[in-house]
C-alpha cells in the first residue's frame, strides 16, 4: 500500500493521543499495513528476500522441535559477529537478552536518566531495583546497562570510552551490559569483540531492526565463554524457534548486504534530519536508524493529526523526555517525505 493511500484511522483513538510505551503499535487498527509506521525503527522495505526465502524453507520444520542446543544458530551467528561459538548465545530478540540478564543477578540495575525503559522494567520484574543517572556509583553485584547507540537520542559512545566505563565498573565489584542492538549501523564503535575476553563486560546485540523480523525475535548475548556457558543454563528450553533459527544460521553469506542496506540508511538519515530542521526543530546528531527530533512545544495535537492521516510516530515521553521531543524511524525516501508533508500540515 503507497502511504497516501493509508486510511484515517481517528475513529480509534475517540479524539485522545495513544501515547506509546514501545514503538510499533500497529494492532490498533484493522491490519498492521494500514498504518505508515514511524515509531519503530525498522528495515523500511521489510525483511530482505534472502530472510523470506530462508523462512518458507525453515516452515518445513514447524513440526519439529528446534534444537534446543541452537547449534547451526549459534555458528551462524558467531561467524556473522566474528566471534568464536562458545562466547555468543542466542536469545529470542535483544529483549530477550536483557531479560535473561536481568534475572541471573540480583544486584542493583543502573541505567542512563534518558534511555530505552526495557532495563528497568526487567530489573523490576525479577525484583531488582533499577537505579537511573549515576552510572559510576556503582556496588559489587551490580549491572550498569549501557544502550550504544543510545535509543532514543542516537548518540553513540566510541569503544575506547566504553571499554574505560567496563575497567572502572569492574573494579568496583560491577558488571557492563551494552546493548547493542542498533550498532550494524556504526559497527567500528561495537565492544563486542573484547567482550570475549573480559569477566565485567557482556554486549547484548539484536537483528530485528536490521532485518526487519519484530515478529520473529532474534537477538545474542556476546561475552567470556564461561559467563555465556552460566547464561545457557538459566535460559528457556528452546529459546528460537525454527524460523529465528534458520535466519541465524544463514546470516555469514548476507553480511555484504546487511551492511549495504546500513549504508543506504545512513543517507537517508541526514535527508530526513535536514527536512526536520526546516520544520524549525531540534535535531539530535543520529548513529543509528532513526532521530530523536525536539519540536520547542507540545507535540500531542501533532501525533494525534499525524494518527488520523495513518501515520505513527513515537513520543518520547516515556523516556524521561518533554512531549515537544518525537523519535522518527528513518524509512524510505518516498515515506520519508510523505511524513515530512503531514508534519508540516499538522504544525500548521
Amino acid at each position: 500500500m503507497k502511504p497516501m493511500e493509508i486510511k484515517a484511522c481517528s475513529d480509534l483513538f475517540d479524539g485522545k493521543v495513544v501515547w506509546m510505551i514501545h514503538g510499533g503499535n500497529v494492532w490498533q487498527g484493522e491490519a498492521p499495513r494500514d498504518w505508515l509506521d514511524f515509531s519503530a525503527n525498522l528495515r523500511p522495505e521489510g525483511p530482505p528476500a534472502w530472510v523470506n526465502e530462508v523462512m518458507r524453507e525453515a516452515a518445513e520444520n514447524a513440526r519439529y522441535y528446534p534444537d534446543i542446543s541452537m547449534r547451526g544458530a549459534r555458528a551462524g551467528m558467531a561467524a556473522y559477529l566474528g566471534m568464536d561459538a562458545a562466547s555468543v548465545l542466542p536469545t529470542a530478540g535483544g529483549t530477550g537478552a536483557i531479560d535473561l540478564l536481568c534475572k541471573a543477578s540480583r544486584g542493583r540495575v543502573l541505567t542512563e536518566t534518558v534511555t530505552f525503559g526495557e532495563y528497568a522494567r526487567c530489573a523490576k520484574a525479577h525484583g531488582r531495583q533499577a537505579v537511573q543517572g549515576n552510572m559510576r556509583d556503582i556496588r559489587a553485584g551490580d549491572q550498569a546497562f549501557l544502550c550504544n547507540p543510545n535509543n532514543p537520542t542516537g548518540s553513540v559512545q566510541s569503544g575506547p570510552d566504553v571499554l574505560a566505563l567496563a575497567e572502572r565498573l569492574h573494579r568496583a565489584g560491577g558488571t557492563l551490559i551494552v546493548d547493542e542492538a542498533f550498532m550494524d549501523f556504526c559497527p567500528a564503535h561495537s565492544v563486542r569483540m573484547e567482550a570475549a575476553g573480559r569477566k565485567s563486560l557482556l554486549v547484548v546485540g539484536s537483528l530485528t531492526k536490521t532485518l526487519c523480523i519484530p515478529g520473529i525475535r532474534l537477538g545474542y548475548i556476546a561475552g567470556r565463554a564461561d559467563a555465556i556457558a552460566a547464561l545457557e543454563k538459566t535460559q528457556t528450553p528452546w529459546a528460537l524457534n525454527c524460523f529465528a533459527a534458520a535466519i541465524a544460521k544463514a546470516l555469514p553469506r548476507h553480511t555484504a548486504e546487511m551492511q549495504a542496506d546500513c549504508e543506504r540508511n545512513a543517507k537517508r538519515r541526514e535527508q530526513l534530519a535536514k527536512a526536520l530542521r526546516a520544520l524549525g526543530a531540534g535535531v539530535y546528531p543520529s548513529a543509528a536508524n532513526f532521530l530523536l527530533a525536539d519540536f520547542h512545544r507540545s507535540m500531542r495535537e501533532a501525533v494525534r493529526l499525524l494518527a488520523q492521516a495513518g501515520t505513527l510516530v513515537r513520543d518520547c515521553e516515556s523516556f524521561g523526555l518533554s512531549d515537544s521531543h518525537l523519535r522518527f524511524a528513518v524509512k524510505t525516501a518516498e515515506e520519508n517525505e510523505t511524513l515530512i508533508k503531514q508534519l508540516g500540515r499538522a504544525l500548521a
